[in-house]
């Protein structure tokens, strides 16, 4: 009566949650809430920005935090709706715009440093910049600028670097080091080339002249011209700062965008206190400077190291002796527009670092829409067909396991809208894989609850006892799981993050729904006398796998020549033909896209030519039709994006793109991606060898990461083989197997635990034989139930998941293979070396018949639960127990009160 109050006050506790869940999801309910799409799956723009400090200084937490703030002012004044913007490491900001509807000019807005900077500009001007009058002097090239500084360069440490080519052609730079200046294109001087440093103290600044605003020290009107200024923005006395004023001293109140008396766009400076009497200060000083030599003095107007404008000071206006305050204006702006982003930017302040573009990606709303739906199919038929093998298999506990399986979806869809989880593509592809997680638990009970009845217990026994031995197995394989989203969550990149993220969330509801839920509804169920027939879901007392009875231990040596062989293959596909790595990893420009009509090859190239991408490499993806195709992929060298737009332009113009996704990566966030995902895979495989010793014994954790390597080895082999593109959901995928493949590891490795005792004078071989008979049905049956959305996955997920999900259905295959055939058997060789198996194996006589093992009855250890375990491993069919023991256990039975045991 006490555990039926117990059922009642548990099922009350689901419904309720159920209800509220319930609320949030059904539309028209005053909870109701939708859930927050991705830009992946409404489109949108992404970009992931490093920050490079300047020589001498380094990233801070303050620094990153201020520009986290100034990023999201400036977005908010282009109107974007639910942007994310966030730190992802110790100098890198992640900025997701979904929905944004120009994110050409959104990325440009979001990262520009706008690094203003104001210099008196005869003092300042240094070196050939300056003419013995003193007067600027403006060199066209910057490489008669620096060529004949290079022994003062060499005498100091070198603020800047530049890559010079044939005919003194500029290939890089700025960069403040030689190592970034070789990280790009460039990763060496090309012949006739030469590395120039700018001198210690020093800094370029280019100026392009227009016929409204020319240069100092010259009067074309076009092309770019070079000075070199002195540069020392940290000397201890602030009298002595080059220069003399910066970004920090603007007041973002009155910084606006304006007209001037031609009507031509300025933007106007208004400066803070501290700024106001130092603007007032250099101006007074330029008039005085300017009266001695009767010559009128300048002061540059910089931004970006790019001299926008540099008004004189007039020595004959007496006005202006004293200084000028009230602000300052820039001029020689392009247009209105330009006009008006630069006012943007300065309003909301100057970003206190520089920042390269490690990584775009920018999805249309069409392929957003496109994503989601196929997301949506997978995710509905991943469900269905679980369900389905649910219920074949598993009769009415399948019915209990479906109804589990429902809640477990009304929880975790509950919890993505109760904790605002953005839903993105990698996101809803956890979500998927989640539905066998789910069902992974069920299964393992279900499995050992039919396995009680057959060994001669009641149902409602055999519930009890499963539900009480399963729950462990339970922990302990989903732990794994969770150490693996958890690692991947730490180290991922933004992309990945939501998958794991979603795979963690999933894993935590679904052992809520396995453990409270089903158990509160085969509780109550328990006490009908209708639901004591074990036919009535599918376990029959009788039933057994003969089939399964081999001697696995007996065979160990062909298992392992059979894994040997296939990472021999593996290792040699590895070295003959190597991965083929995408741009997450070296870097490039990846084009997506879609036609309303089959399109040749040549069509496609023929729009990449035109932007300098000849060799760019272009794939057509699903059905040809004649040799052309209606989806398209363009793999390319890092492009500009002026050559993106160009290239996207013309894809839509000339061939009717649509769905088009774009995603570009440097190759130093390639190289990062890389040693974050080989750390993501040490980690795990540390984390799960301590936890497999605590839980079980050191000596259980090696063949585990023997099992995982072998896993690990084969997966990537098969990419290798295959020639598949390695991407970082990839890597995902391989992580999650590492998950997946000790799941089955854990189940046997339980089921032998727990027979060591039972089995008091058998060998280890015997013992592992026998749990695995015992278990092998339930291994079986939650890799099938995994693969089922997984499966679903690559048929329905669309072509950003196929290749996820096809890491997926291998390792996931390969650790099921390793469990039984790799993991056991090298358990059953190290424990064998303990004395006390060695002398087991020793006083053994191995009768050969039923799978060649010792047959002897275990000795029968009594529980102090409501019921007796069979003394005799159980199994499906495995158990050498009599027919005439078990009917006597069953008459016993029939004797006690209801005909149920107690």
């Amino acid at each position: 009566m006490r555990e039926r109050r117990t059922y009642l006050i548990l099922s009350g506790l689901i419904a309720a949650l159920l209800a509220g869940a319930l609320l949030l999801i059904v539309p028209g309910s005053p909870a109701h809430r939708t859930a927050t799409l991705g830009l992946d799956l409404q489109g949108g723009l992404e970009v992931v920005l490093k920050a490079v400090p300047p020589k001498g200084e380094k990233v801070t937490d303050e620094g990153l935090d201020r520009s986290v703030d100034i990023i999201r002012n400036r977005i908010d004044k282009l109107g974007v709706s639910e942007p994310d913007v966030r730190k992802q490491s110790p100098d890198q900001i992640v900025i997701q715009l979904p929905g944004v509807r120009d994110p050409e000019k959104a990325a440009e807005l979001i990262g520009k440093t706008a690094q203003l900077e104001l210099y008196d500009l005869e003092a300042d001007l240094t070196g050939p910049s300056i003419d013995a009058q003193g007067q600027p002097v403006a060199i066209p090239s910057l490489y008669d600028l620096l060529i004949g500084q290079q022994a003062k360069a060499r005498k100091g440490e070198p603020q800047a670097y530049y890559l010079f080519g044939k005919g003194k052609r500029l290939l890089a730079g700025p960069e403040p080091t030689l190592r970034q200046l070789f990280s790009g294109k460039h990763p060496r001087v090309p012949p006739g080339g030469r590395v120039l440093a700018v001198p210690q103290g020093t800094v370029v600044i280019s100026c392009a002249p227009t016929p409204q605003n020319p240069c100092p020290g010259t009067f074309a009107t076009a092309g770019t011209f070079y000075y070199l200024f002195k540069y020392d923005p940290t000397n201890p006395d602030e009298s002595k700062r080059v220069p003399e004023m910066t970004g920090a001293d603007i007041s973002a109140s009155g910084t606006r965008q304006d007209f001037d008396q031609l009507g031509q766009p300025i933007v106007r400076i208004a400066f803070t206190g501290k700024g106001e009497k130092k603007f007032q200060e250099i101006t007074r000083r330029l008039w005085q400077r300017g009266n001695l030599r009767s010559t009128p003095q300048h002061f540059a107007i910089v931004l970006d190291r790019e001299i926008k404008s540099f008004p004189q000071i007039d020595f004959r206006d007496r006005t202006l002796s004293n200084g000028i305050s009230g602000g300052a204006q820039i001029e020689n702006i392009g247009s209105l527009s330009e006009a008006r982003d630069l006012a943007i930017v300065l309003e909301t302040g100057a970003l206190p670092y520089h920042y390269e573009t490690l990584s775009r990606t920018d999805v249309s709303a069409t392929l957003g829409k496109d994503s989601l739906q196929q997301a949506k199919t997978a995710a509905l038929l991943g469900l269905l067909v679980v369900a389905l093998f649910l219920l074949l298999f598993y009769r009415f506990l399948g019915v209990v396991a479906v109804l589990g399986l429902g809640i477990y979806a009304a929880f975790l869809y509950a919890a993505i809208l109760l904790f605002h989880v953005t839903l993105t593509l990698p996101g809803f592809a956890g979500l998927i894989l989640t539905i066998g997680v789910a069902a992974d638990a069920n299964v393992v009970i279900f499995e050992r609850i039919k396995e009680e009845v057959r060994a001669g217990k009641s149902v409602r026994a055999a519930i009890a006892t499963g539900y009480r031995r399963g729950f462990h197995t339970i922990i302990d394989a989903n732990v794994v799981t969770a150490i693996t989203a958890l690692v991947l969550f730490a180290v991922a990149t933004a992309q990945v993050k939501g998958f794991a993220l979603m795979l963690l969330v999933g894993t935590v509801i679904s052992l809520v729904t396995a453990v409270a839920a089903t158990r509160a509804m085969l509780g109550l169920l328990g006490g009908f006398r209708w639901f004591d027939d074990p036919r009535f879901m599918g376990a029959s007392p009788t039933q057994r796998a003969r089939w399964l009875q081999i001697d696995f231990m007996d065979r160990r040596h062909l298992w392992f020549a059979i894994s040997g062989a296939v990472v021999a293959l593996s290792i040699g596909s590895l070295a003959a033909k190597g991965l083929n790595l995408g741009i997450d990893f070296k870097g490039g420009t990846k084009i997506t896209f879609k036609t309303p009509r089959p399109v040749a090859l040549e069509d496609v190239r023929a729009q990449a030519r035109r932007v300098g991408q000849g060799d760019a490499v272009i794939q057509g993806r699903g059905r040809s039709v004649e040799g052309r195709y209606r989806s398209f992929e363009i793999r390319a060298k890092a492009l500009s994006p002026s050559q993106q737009a160009r290239l996207t332009r013309g894809l839509e113009d000339e061939l009717g793109a649509t769905s088009v996704g774009v995603r570009n990566v440097s190759s130093s966030f390639g190289g990062q991606i890389r040693d974050a995902a080989i750390l993501a895979i040490l980690v795990s495989l540390g984390l799960i060898v301590i936890y497999i010793s605590l839980r079980f014994d050191w000596k259980f954790s090696v063949p585990v990461i023997v099992a995982l390597a072998h896993d690990i080895a084969i997966t990537v082999g098969i990419y290798s083989f295959t020639g598949r593109e390695v991407a970082i959901s990839t890597v995902a995928a391989i992580l999650t197997v590492l998950g997946y493949s000790i799941y089955d590891t854990i189940i046997i490795f339980d089921r032998i635990r727990e027979n060591i005792p039972l089995m008091r004078r058998a060998s280890f071989a015997t013992i592992a034989n026998v749990s695995l008979w015992e278990t092998i049905r339930r291994s079986l049956a939650t890799t099938f139930i995994t693969l089922l959305p997984v499966t679903s996955l690559i048929l329905f997920g669309g072509d950003t998941l196929k290749d996820f999900a096809f890491a997926l259905l291998v390792g996931i295959g390969s650790g099921a293979y390793s469990s039984i055939f790799v993991a056991a058997p090298l358990l059953t060789i190290f424990k064998e070396r303990e004395p006390e198996y060695r002398r087991r194996l020793e006083s053994t006589v191995i009768e050969k018949g039923v799978g060649g093992v010792d047959l002897e009855e275990p000795e029968p250890v009594p529980e102090p639960a409501e019921a007796v375990p069979a003394p005799l491993p159980r199994g499906d069919g495995a158990s050498p127990v009599s027919q005439s023991k078990r009917e006597r256990r069953r008459q016993r039975r029939r004797t006690r009160p209801h005909g149920r045991a107690r």
